[in-house]
């Protein structure tokens, strides 16, 4: 896909890594995911990033975007190198590990506080979508 036909979040749901996005692309798919947001009661967010600290950085400002508590990482890595950062709202816990061969982007993914209840999943949103 063109990255320039991007214009919904569903148009992201069959690529590997998150594209290139400009600015208005950017406004409209926050728009979109803050408004779908709204349906669910907490979230788990998929970080694959070149580094840890790169995916720690963009979790604090995902926090910071949508107003929530800080959640706490509860692994060390012993080495360096790509990495997946799962966080979870409702523990409010961050787990990394490395691992090679992944694209690069945020997944949302939204939950609902009844069991069996679907889960949707939106992204990959770049990394650098989200504000400072």
């Amino acid at each position: 896909m063109d990255h320039s036909q991007i214009k919904c979040l569903a148009d992201l749901s069959k690529l590997r890594s998150a594209p290139e996005l400009n600015d208005q692309q950017s406004e409209t798919l926050l728009r979109e995911l803050r408004l779908i947001m709204k349906e669910f009661d907490w979230f788990t967010i998929g970080i694959l990033a070149p580094s840890a600290n790169q995916a720690i950085s963009v979790l604090r400002k995902i926090e910071k975007d949508f107003n929530w508590s800080a959640m706490q990482l509860r692994d060390q890595l012993e080495q360096e190198g790509p990495v997946f950062l799962k966080a979870n709202q409702n523990t409010g816990d961050i787990h990394l590990r490395v691992e090679y061969g992944l694209g690069i982007g945020v997944l949302f993914s939204g939950h609902q506080s009844e069991p069996n209840q679907p889960v949707n999943t939106w992204g990959p949103l770049p990394l650098d979508v989200f504000s400072d």
